[in-house]
């Protein structure tokens, strides 16, 4: 299959815990075969062989409070701050 490539901007990227919660997220995924999070811009560059993981990717970001940008509302930005917590925990 061939690999495919998407980079999306999210809303609430805080810090390496967040980073470390959407990569182990996103790896869980069937057909994500890697995962890059560049902080700084809050931009998530996902490696995929798949492409009807692409909806699933989206979908896993929205759930754990990173949204792709312009979606973000205030239950989003709580739950953010709540993956971030688990990322420190783990």
């Amino acid at each position: 299959m061939k690999n495919l490539s998407t980079e999306i901007k999210i809303e609430n990227l805080k810090c390496g815990s967040c980073v470390k919660t959407i990569t182990k997220a996103l790896l869980k995924l069937k057909g994500v075969s890697e995962v890059t999070v560049n902080q700084p811009e809050s931009k998530v560059l996902v490696n995929y062989t798949d492409p009807t993981v692409l909806p699933k990717i989206s979908k896993k970001l929205s759930s754990l409070g990173y949204p792709a940008f312009g979606e973000n509302n205030i239950i989003k930005k709580a739950i953010s701050y709540a993956s971030c917590m688990v990322g420190k925990l783990d």
